[in-house]
């Protein structure tokens, strides 16, 4: 998408009057889900507490609990990839929808505005021949407007994607991790406590590869935030 197009988009948004950003009615705020909307959002009520995986409340231990040397030490998911925020994150992400993904923000900022402040909030980076191909990074459009609700240091100077890798999703999962290897590299002086930030977490291969690369740096704590977690 054109960068033209996206300002397009943005005056859009500014002047148009505020609807609910799922259903197209009429709502009480821009950006926002109207009150029918966000009563059926699927809220991940009993997520494991590492990976913030799903469960049901008698589903016993995680699988991710029986894994040993994991790299981030926990996943924070308030919701659960269903409707509709399967559609909310692709308009963000392949289609410059930038309303989806600021009320997607507003969601991330009241589940998580009670939670210990990182010491900076690291968006995934895209490659810069992907960034310039779409025009923005949906990691960033929800990063930058998180990291001031919260008070956060956004850093986008540590976590470089060195390699232009195929999308995960047209790989097989034994494949995914392979796509990823040293696709990250940490720059400068890493603080000791990050926070990735990612629209979705499936199979969290992108995620870790990231938290590697910062770990090796001199992060002491990585978590892992995300709007939505998948069943992998």
């Amino acid at each position: 998408m054109s960068r033209l197009i996206l300002a397009a988009r943005r005056l859009l948004d500014a002047v148009l009057p505020p609807r609910c950003v799922v259903c197209g009615e009429p709502g009480d705020a821009p950006d926002a889900l109207c009150a029918a909307c966000f009563t059926r959002l699927p809220w991940n009520h009993t997520p494991c507490g590492v990976c913030a995986l799903p469960l049901c409340d008698d589903s016993g231990p995680c699988r991710c609990t029986r894994r040993r040397h994991a790299v981030i030490d926990r996943v924070l998911a308030p919701l659960r990839y269903e409707f509709p925020v399967t559609s909310l994150v692709p308009r963000l992400k392949f289609h410059g929808d930038l309303a989806a993904g600021r009320a997607l923000t507003q969601l991330l900022d009241l589940a998580l505005r009670d939670e210990p402040r990182p010491d900076a909030l690291v968006p995934v980076p895209l490659h810069s021949r992907r960034l310039a191909s779409r025009g923005y990074d949906q990691a960033l459009e929800l990063a930058r407007p998180l990291a001031r609700a919260l008070d956060i240091p956004l850093r986008t100077d540590l976590l470089r994607r060195t390699r232009d890798t195929r999308p995960q999703t047209e790989l097989r999962a034994r494949s995914r991790r392979r796509n990823l290897q040293d696709a990250f590299r940490a720059v400068g002086v890493v603080p000791g406590h990050v926070a990735l930030l990612d629209d979705v977490m499936t199979t969290g291969n992108t995620l870790n590869e990231c938290a590697v690369a910062l770990r090796e740096a001199g992060a002491d704590r990585v978590e892992a935030w995300v709007v939505a977690r998948a069943s992998a």
